[in-house]
């Protein structure tokens, strides 16, 4: 107790070494308290990838793929689900792309928490919400039935729903606070079902996609125009609410580069057939390159 006190009338002292030690304190101690408060919320803070689209893609049966490395039997989710993964060893993660193959230094796989959404037309706010969260999005996984593409209004309820993703993402970029901007998200499409024998091959899901897309685009700018809004609303102006190139008669997803958004497009089956079920190999390659 003595010790105690002699030397807290040693800090108190008007004395050259115990002003400089309690400087000292007292700049080092909320820095250090900063720094350990800031780790603990990255450390809880998980790179998360949300997977949407609409009803029945397969979206539940490519999360349980992508968590277990199995498939089984799915339903049309009510309500988000979540799964905490760790990347495969066979992957690689992005701070990893300059590592020799021939390193066989010990390296600790990260983890990742994967997010799906419900795909009806009433639920989407789940996605929407998400999205404009402050969480650690890393990237978008963009789940179609390619069977149900073959048809009018299965490939226009997907283009629609696409539409209001990647507008979005579009106006996140495009209205960042800072100079910099939000960090992008990178979008993958996953053609699903791919092993049903109705399902269009992945080179044409892209591109009916891309000419549906570009349809929701002229209708939607052309309800605008009908409605009488004016440039005078920043927010809700024909050219704010245009995805891609302005003016552009075509849309294509290159058209996204511009607005920050990579689209990159797979093919797969949830069905747990085949030697890669689900194209799980080429998802956890994308998932691992944007970590």
């Amino acid at each position: 107790m003595a010790k105690i006190e002699d030397w807290l009338t040693w800090a108190l002292s008007p004395t050259i070494s115990a002003i400089l030690v309690t400087l000292i304190f007292s700049l080092t101690l909320p820095v250090l308290i900063h720094y350990y408060l800031y780790k603990r919320a990255v450390a809880r803070e998980l790179p998360t990838f949300l997977l949407l689209g609409p009803s029945g893609g397969g979206k539940t049966a490519l999360l349980t793929l992508l968590a277990t490395g199995t498939a089984s039997p799915t339903h049309i989710s009510q309500a988000p689900q979540t799964a905490i993964c760790q990347l495969p060893s066979t992957t690689r993660a992005s701070e990893d792309q300059y590592r020799s193959e021939n390193d066989t230094s010990s390296r600790s796989q990260p983890s990742i928490l994967l997010l799906d959404t419900p795909g009806h037309g009433k639920l989407r706010h789940h996605a929407f919400s998400s999205l404009t969260s402050p969480a650690a999005i890393k990237g978008l996984l963009f789940v179609v039935d390619s069977a149900v593409l073959s048809s009018a209004a299965g490939l226009t309820e997907a283009a629609e729903y696409l539409y209001d993703i990647l507008l979005l993402l579009q106006k996140r970029h495009t209205q960042g606070k800072t100079s910099k901007g939000p960090q992008a998200i990178p979008v993958l499409l996953v053609a699903n079902k791919q092993d049903v024998f109705t399902s269009l091959p992945v080179g044409l899901v892209k591109s009916k996609l891309e000419e549906e897309l570009g349809k929701v685009r002229l209708t939607r700018s052309k309800g605008l125009l009908d409605s009488g809004i004016g440039v005078e609303d920043d927010d809700t102006d024909e050219e704010g609410n245009w995805l891609g190139e302005y003016g552009a008669k075509t849309f294509k997803f290159s058209q996204m580069r511009e607005h920050g958004v990579e689209i990159d497009v797979v093919g797969g089956s949830t069905n747990g057939e085949g030697e890669d079920p689900g194209s799980v190999h080429e998802c956890w390659s994308w998932i691992g390159a944007n970590i």
